[in-house]
């Protein structure tokens, strides 16, 4: 089998290495990188399985620019919500790729335990169940791979724990405790299951391995970009400051962003992001822990 990965990160390089176990794969990235599988992107376009890990921020222009579409197989291996206009990945895809061709891979994954073999179990989240079987049996034997047609609850959830994240590395940074940790993620999988409701998801999704399961690990790790966003947001460090240390993409920004905008048109409660929101617009966390606790 030929695979193609997109995105010479931490991550795709991950899933490269992950499913070069059972298939032949290549990998290519915007920056050309001296890997002994890294082909053009003309050439990985050919492949009949593309697996595309390029940034939720990023990804519409990428695809107007780079992706012609002749039939291939997609599996986006990216979480996050757009921004600039509160889309979801599936609505952006949705315009250069049918929904019969395209998968979401959910759950828990550091890319770094994937890169040294450990165990994990993840999802392939597809509205047409032949194409999320046949991607499943890409996995290596390291990772127990599951199926859903549940795509909207993958979005949101694989989306929202990153901003729960954030909150639980500003709770972690500030020296509050196991307890409000335990408290603050519990409410923030709540949070998210109403988010997710609210758009269409089936509500199981939310206490499976997309949804809690990919939870309980960002929000409780420093190998969580997005973990790290939240302990520098603690020190009173800026946006600017704590990009430029992580040197990475922490999707949890955007995609609080987009939350906050999305909540204000549906009129929906979500505390937890919209305290997230204001301390990434500056407000300090001490008020914003009093303001959760009183909300």
């Amino acid at each position: 089998m030929k695979v193609g990965v997109i995105g010479a990160g931490k991550w795709g390089s991950a899933l490269s290495f992950a499913l070069s176990e059972k298939s032949d794969v290549c990998i290519t990235s915007r920056t050309p990188r001296d890997l002994e599988n890294f082909v053009s992107l003309e050439e990985l376009l050919k492949c009949e399985y593309i697996v595309i890990t390029v940034p939720a921020q990023e990804i519409a222009l990428w695809l107007e620019e780079n992706f012609i579409f002749s039939g291939q197989k997609i599996l986006v291996a990216a979480k996050g919500i757009e921004a600039s206009s509160g889309r979801f990945l599936n609505e952006i895809y949705a315009q250069y790729v049918p929904d019969e061709n395209i998968a979401f891979l959910s759950g828990p994954s550091f890319a770094v335990e994937v890169m040294a073999s450990l165990p994990t179990a993840l999802v392939v989240n597809a509205k047409n169940e032949e194409l999320s079987a046949s991607f499943a049996a890409l996995f290596p034997s390291f990772i127990k791979a599951y199926t859903s047609t549940d795509v909207m609850g993958a979005e949101v959830a694989g989306a929202y724990k990153n901003v729960i994240a954030i909150a639980a590395g500003i709770c972690e940074g500030l020296g509050l405790g196991k307890n409000a940790a335990a408290a603050l993620i519990s409410r923030g999988l709540v949070e998210m299951q109403r988010f997710g409701l609210f758009y269409g998801a089936k509500e199981e999704t939310f206490i499976g391995l997309g949804g809690a399961g990919d939870l309980f690990l960002t929000a409780s790790s420093s190998l969580s970009r997005n973990f790290r966003v939240g302990l520098g947001m603690a020190k009173g460090k800026s946006q600017v400051e704590i990009l430029e240390e992580l040197g990475e993409v922490a999707e949890g920004i955007g995609t609080t962003y987009a939350l906050y905008v999305l909540a204000s048109q549906g009129d929906l409660y979500l505390p937890i992001a919209k305290e997230v929101y204001q301390m990434l617009e500056g407000k300090s966390p001490h008020e914003s822990l009093k303001d959760l606790l009183s909300s």
